[in-house]
């Protein structure tokens, strides 16, 4: 199969493109690098062996992506093109909105013109909303999101469901999952995010190995067993395998929806002394005023992807401390 893979050169997209390789598919890349490296696609092809059509291109450039698949004999789209930081969106409203909402109706037009119909879509547990049951199920309605960021999901997702009413011949797959972190075994491709990171586990990485002088927790105050938040985090290379799955299992037509997650919520400061009794490395940190945005736990039911896609989290905690680690101090300045 010949997948396109929009983000290819991000975080979670280069992962996911490591194990499509691996799995014998062919990958072709569309990447604006705002978020990305080529450095991360010439890394996957020292880890795979194999190469990776890219195309610097803008999901949000119609010509553009119609280029692309006049090139590409594509047979599925997985997309990750996005921004994707829940704080920057409350100050940034219109940016995730234009980016992510609009950037995909641009990419299914595309997609529709050169009749390729199916698509898996990187979403986010966000769109179950604040007032959702813990643990979140693939059966709980969309509820109120709590940031821009979180509404483009709920936004896009509403966009595919209606494809898929509108023409059943398209094949959509919404994937919900939580925060990715760790890196590729090999310490060759891993988080590398522009200026001051706004997720946590690359905030602790950079302050480990020297970037940061401290990192800041966001509200301790909240109505958790230690005070901070509890999220389910999930290491990147399960999530890129789930990906993978969802591709090869979840192809019929219609619509599927899947959570992915360890089912286990871990909060922010057993993520801290984790990492420092993995890595024998201190982090110091402090407490400050809550983030706009947050909620304070949540965390998955993946016993859907369990038993339709075969999907389960392998990784551990540790490991996801360890490979973190591996990469941040073989890579201290990250791709750069």
């Amino acid at each position: 199969m010949r997948v396109l893979v929009t983000g290819g050169a991000g975080y979670i997209g280069s992962h996911t493109a490591v194990e499509l390789l691996e799995a014998g598919h062919d990958v072709v890349v569309v990447d604006n690098l705002c978020n990305g490296s080529e450095v991360a696609l010439q890394r996957i092809e020292e880890i795979t062996g194999k190469g990776v059509d890219f195309a610097r291109a803008d999901i949000r450039d119609r010509e553009a992506m119609d280029a692309v698949f006049a090139k590409h004999d594509i047979d599925a789209v997985i997309h990750f093109a996005g921004l994707k930081a829940v704080g920057e969106s409350v100050g940034k409203p219109l940016a995730y909105y234009e980016n992510n909402v609009n950037g995909t109706l641009v990419l299914c037009q595309a997609m529709e013109a050169a009749g390729v119909r199916r698509i898996v879509f990187s979403s986010s547990a966000t769109v179950y909303g604040s007032e959702a049951p813990v643990p979140y199920v693939e059966t709980t309605p969309r509820g109120t999101t709590s940031n821009p960021y979180g509404t483009s999901k709920a936004m896009v997702e509403k966009l595919l469901e209606d494809l898929v009413v509108a023409d059943e011949r398209w094949s959509v797959t919404l994937l919900r999952y939580f925060n990715p972190i760790g890196a590729h075994p090999s310490g060759k491709i891993g988080e590398d995010p522009r200026g001051i990171p706004n997720n946590l586990m690359p905030f602790i990485a950079q302050v480990a190995v020297g970037r940061r002088d401290e990192l800041t927790i966001f509200g301790n105050d909240y109505e958790t067993a230690d005070g901070t938040c509890e999220r389910d985090y999930l290491h990147v290379v399960d999530l890129a395998v789930g990906h993978l799955k969802a591709l090869e299992v979840a192809g019929d037509p219609g619509i599927s929806v899947y959570n992915l997650g360890t089912g286990q919520g871990i909060s922010v400061l057993e993520m801290v002394n984790s990492f420092t009794r993995v890595t024998d490395v201190p982090v110091p940190y402090r407490f400050g005023a809550r983030r706009a945005g947050d909620l304070p736990a949540f965390w998955a039911d993946a016993s859907k992807a369990r038993k339709e896609l075969g999907w389960v989290a392998e990784k551990t905690l540790d490991d996801m401390m360890t490979d973190t680690w591996r990469w941040q101090s073989g890579n201290p300045e990250g791709y750069r």
